[in-house]
């Protein structure tokens, strides 16, 4: 078994990008791994390889706490988008890890008890329904074969 400290040196997750909450995910650290892509914000928070642990539901979560639309490129993000966004995905992964995480389906934790976080969600699944912030509908699209939420008054 490898001490935690050596994970960064094994071959099974050296690929992989950091973890966003041991230190605090920041806006500059963001903007620093979109740096020369031009990918939907949506896609790169999802990527592995930049940051580990932001799923499909998480993304949808933080982007609309941080008023940004899922499909804008990551090159048309400004400096305070950033770090509106950055906090916005501490904070949601922070309460789901608080609320023992989203239990969508069957998801237990390890002693059997569902997470309750899916009680907070203000946009994912909520297709049709209002936006809790403005009361607009939310929106569902397809984005790289993932559903994808937002309010389209609230996130821009």
């Amino acid at each position: 078994m490898r001490a935690t400290a050596e994970l960064d040196h094994d071959p099974h997750f050296a690929h992989l990008g950091r973890e966003p909450l041991e230190p605090p995910l920041t806006g500059g650290e963001l903007a620093r791994l979109a740096a020369g892509r031009r990918a939907p914000i949506k896609s790169f928070l999802m990527d592995a390889r930049r940051i580990v642990g932001i799923g499909n539901i998480y993304a949808s979560e933080a982007l609309f706490r941080a008023r940004v639309r899922p499909d804008r490129a990551v090159d048309r993000i400004g400096r305070t988008t950033w770090e509106r966004l950055a906090d916005a995905v501490v904070a949601v992964l922070e309460q789901a890890i608080a609320e023992g995480g989203t239990t969508l389906n069957d998801f237990r934790d390890g002693a059997g008890k569902a997470g309750l976080f899916q009680v907070s969600l203000a946009v994912y699944g909520r297709d049709g329904e209002p936006c809790p912030r403005c009361g607009a509908r939310i929106r569902r699209f397809v984005q790289a074969g993932r559903s994808s939420f937002y309010c389209l008054r609230c996130q821009r």
